[in-house]
């Protein structure tokens, strides 16, 4: 049977001999006094050597995978599904279930990939760290259907995420800090807020603004979540330079922040120490290293509730772990988009 990565090797290998004999000929060639009948056979031995080269320098089509989608993914166990997709096949179902008619084509023209392939081929993208070259082979598609594929089911994503990531509501606020409390012992939380930075390439312009103070260029994540690390809020978009806190104020949740119908009977949300102390946003005393006990135990059921949104960024790049890495988006202004749909 043949080796492949041996047959490639004897090709490159072919390849370097007949560039260098080419070069020999061409140098000798140029090097002549005069044109002569010498120079005739030169170029005889030339004209022999250029088809093989050209042989050897075509390019391989890559090869794809036929009918993954169709035949193989079937006989996936709900583990296989999950482990692949990061999440179970009903969940995706369900999700599917309400974008599917967003996916079909409306107008006419050349028949689209089916909804599931479409959104199969998106949650790969997000759930790994995989090129677009590998994901096409794949899936079976070329690079304009699958970047066209991830646009056109982000998008889908996005317009639903209102309903799916909701404050909660004023009846609903009790069972939220309730759930807080049984978990840190702080009372009246309905929600912790942080951020989190989303790794992206260079943009053109102005990438220094990008920078945030990890050393790397970041778009920022902004976040509230409910006490099962559930999001109930997402901003995201602004450069990575910026600080938590002017990432708040430029945030909705800081236009309602003082609204009561958010926040009532006292309730609040709870924040690192970048974030300004308010009735409605506690944050933890500043460790001077003069705290009295009773300062030690607020700030400590303080991170008992506030780390439900250091788990709910977790839980989203260990999900959708290509938010792990710098997004392949030559485009800053898709990855907004791309992250929100994540959250969803």
């Amino acid at each position: 049977m043949a080796d492949p990565a041996a047959d490639a090797a004897a090709d490159a290998m072919r390849r370097q001999q007949l560039l260098i004999g080419v070069n020999l000929i061409l140098r000798e060639i140029i090097n002549m006094d005069s044109y002569s009948s010498s120079s005739d056979e030169e170029l005889d031995v030339l004209e022999r050597f250029l088809p093989d080269l050209l042989r050897v320098r075509r390019r391989r089509k890559v090869p794809r995978l036929e009918n993954y989608v169709e035949e193989v993914m079937p006989r996936w166990t709900d583990s296989d599904f999950k482990s692949h997709f990061r999440m179970s096949r009903e969940t995706f179902e369900y999700v599917l279930g309400v974008i599917a008619d967003r996916l079909r084509r409306r107008e006419p023209g050349l028949p689209m990939i089916s909804p599931e392939k479409q959104f199969l081929i998106t949650i790969w993208r997000m759930a790994t760290p995989d090129s677009y070259r590998s994901l096409c082979e794949k899936f079976n598609v070329s690079r304009s259907t699958a970047l066209a594929t991830v646009r056109r089911v982000t998008k889908a994503l996005v317009n639903i995420a209102p309903a799916v990531i909701r404050w909660p509501s004023r009846d609903g606020c009790q069972a939220y800090w309730q759930g807080f409390e049984a978990i840190s012992a702080f009372p009246k939380v309905i929600g912790a807020i942080d951020g989190t930075h989303i790794r992206v390439p260079a943009p053109h312009i102005n990438p220094e603004a990008y920078i945030n103070c990890k050393g790397y260029h970041s778009i920022e994540l902004h976040g509230v979540c409910d006490h099962k690390a559930r999001f109930v809020d997402c901003f995201v978009g602004h450069a990575g330079s910026l600080h938590d806190q002017r990432v708040f104020r430029l945030s909705p949740v800081q236009d309602f922040l003082d609204d009561e119908n958010k926040f009532p009977d006292g309730c609040h949300l709870v924040g690192d120490s970048a974030y300004k102390l308010h009735e409605n946003l506690m944050v933890p005393y500043r460790d001077n290293g003069h705290l009295t006990q009773r300062q030690k135990n607020f700030n400590f059921c303080l991170s008992s509730a506030r780390i439900a949104i250091e788990r709910a960024f977790g839980l989203l790049k260990g999900r959708f772990r290509s938010l792990l890495h710098c997004l392949p988006m030559t485009d800053t202004a898709e990855v907004p988009d791309f992250v929100l749909a994540c959250c969803v």
